[in-house]
């Protein structure tokens, strides 16, 4: 008797390789490192306006021009640094996002001085639990949740850019705050 390979059953939007390696081994798995959530934070802002897959392609040429994303690091790039960047195809040449990266990294360093952690600062708007929800169709997730909102309100009142209530979102879910694999996808148990 032949054995039937197991076929596993993910969530409808990962269609390519690279998008499917994604949603099998990061999204949605609760992320507490700091330096990695900055990583999330600068993909997720960049990511406006695009596809994510647009941004995945690209996180290597992000990963090497933003120094693995130390915000220490980001946070003391150059206007002459920044017009590097600008130039390097391996990114999303848009000067704000760019921009809005370096800023962004010094409100970061901001929020980890005030909270202890970044990581501490963000799932405090899920009161640190994962928020684990029951989604059967694509349609059913929405682009933005309260907790996002105040997170947005949040994080501008602090003086981050590209850092909309989508874009909140969406890293909340990138990083497992939000857990919003749908309920027949495998990663949706703990047991992913």
């Amino acid at each position: 008797m032949a054995l039937r390979k197991k076929i596993k059953v993910r969530c409808d939007w990962p269609k390519t390789d690279l998008d499917i390696l994604y949603h099998d081994t990061e999204w949605g798995r609760p992320v507490y490192d700091d330096q990695k959530l900055f990583e999330f934070l600068i993909l997720e802002g960049a990511q406006a306006g695009l596809s994510w897959s647009t941004i995945l392609k690209r996180r290597e040429g992000y990963r090497a021009l933003f120094d693995r994303f130390d915000p220490q690091k980001v946070a003391r790039f150059t206007p002459a640094r920044i017009e590097k960047i600008l130039k390097d195809p391996r990114i999303i040449r848009n000067r704000l996002k760019v921009m809005s990266a370096v800023s962004n990294a010094k409100a970061f360093l901001a929020i980890q001085k005030k909270h202890g952690s970044f990581s501490n600062y963000l799932w405090g708007f899920v009161n640190h639990k994962p928020i684990i929800n029951q989604r059967k169709t694509m349609k059913e997730i929405p682009a933005t949740s309260p907790q996002a909102d105040q997170l947005s309100k949040s994080l501008k009142k602090s003086g981050f850019n590209f850092v909309g209530p989508t874009i909140c979102y969406a890293l909340m879910q990138a990083t497992g705050l939000v857990n919003d694999h749908l309920v027949h996808c495998f990663c949706h148990t703990e047991d992913c």
